[in-house]
């Protein structure tokens, strides 16, 4: 037999490390974690269809903006972003509402939680000119995964957000991920 409760979770711990160290660094700017989202406001969002798996996450963390070019929006600027999930003309993406929930911005190009499989879809390598990709890819198989993977992972992090090795020591957030003991 098991305890009552399992403890925290890998992305409590994370966000907690995260918090810690952002909490100790006023030098950066750029790197910035949101608050909690409570009971009440995830029961309306849920009423509103907004995604489970999305709402779980920002109980966690309410956004993290990495930097200019990478963020996982907090629930109320999400809301704000849904026209990307609208489909675009002569687009060979499958865009719908019914299909995806916009959850944040890599390189100008909206991410997706796929409302159906959970995952995180998107071309962030196309950036700007992302409605003219081929498709969408999966980045992870869930939103927590995605940040856990991929924006806490200094080397993952680093890819995405497209920073070189003379710029490594300026990036924000990858000082954060350092400070929090998250280099790896």
């Amino acid at each position: 037999m098991t305890s009552g409760s399992p403890g925290p979770s890998r992305l409590t711990e994370t966000v907690d490390a995260l918090r810690t160290a952002l909490a100790g660094s006023t030098d950066l700017l750029a790197a910035t974690l949101g608050g909690t989202l409570d009971e009440a406001e995830a029961a309306e969002a849920a009423a509103d269809g907004v995604p489970r798996a999305y709402l779980d996450f920002c109980r966690v963390v309410d956004g993290v903006s990495c930097g200019p070019s990478v963020q996982l929006f907090g629930l109320e600027e999400a809301e704000e972003h849904q026209f990307y999930c609208e489909p675009v003309v002569d687009s060979p993406l499958p865009l719908s509402p019914e299909k995806l929930y916009c959850v944040g911005m890599i390189q100008e190009a909206p991410v997706f939680l796929d409302r159906a499989g959970g995952g995180v879809l998107g071309a962030p390598e196309a950036g700007p000119d992302w409605v003219d990709a081929e498709r969408l890819e999966q980045l992870a198989p869930g939103i927590e995964a995605f940040f856990l993977d991929r924006l806490a992972d200094p080397a993952e992090y680093r890819r995405l957000a497209l920073v070189d090795d003379e710029l490594v020591e300026y990036d924000d957030w990858l000082k954060l991920l350092r400070r929090a003991g998250l280099s790896g």
